[in-house]
């Protein structure tokens, strides 16, 4: 039990949670540029449009701008959690958590409301923010 507690504190460890959390953030700025038309993430991807939210009182421009500043905020709060995680900070457990509560209401506020494509819509980037927010609770302290 000691070595496992100590493997779990070791400085490897923490760098590969600490650039986990960093791609995982970047993984958010692929959703901007889906969601300003830079590029499509895949053929014939649509999001965020239609999302169930703003559907009826925002048009699709608009619902594209506010997607963008959710994900950026979003992949902002990843990048300062990973930080906190490299440095050891003592916060870094609440910027995780906080990150990924922030990212998983952004994705869920912009799901178009079908239960197809539900991987392009932030699904996976939602069951990966609750396995962070799980290891930032209950794992181990790196501040």
């Amino acid at each position: 039990m000691e070595t496992t507690m100590a493997f779990l504190r070791s400085p490897l460890l923490r760098v590969a949670l600490g650039v986990f959390v960093l791609l995982h953030g970047l993984v958010h700025l692929l959703y901007v540029g889906q969601s300003l038309r830079a590029f499509e993430m895949k053929p014939g991807m649509t999001w965020p449009d239609g999302a169930w939210v703003s559907s009826g009182w925002l048009s699709s421009d608009a619902t594209r701008t506010v997607a963008t500043v959710l994900l950026i905020v979003s992949a902002v709060g990843f990048a300062a959690s990973s930080a906190g995680i490299f440095f050891s900070a003592g916060w870094w457990r609440t910027a995780v958590v906080a990150a990924a509560a922030f990212s998983s209401v952004s994705y869920a506020l912009m799901w178009n409301g079908s239960a197809q494509n539900l991987d392009g819509q932030g699904l996976v980037g939602i069951a990966i923010n609750v396995a962070l927010a799980l290891v930032a609770l209950l794992g181990p302290s790196y501040g």
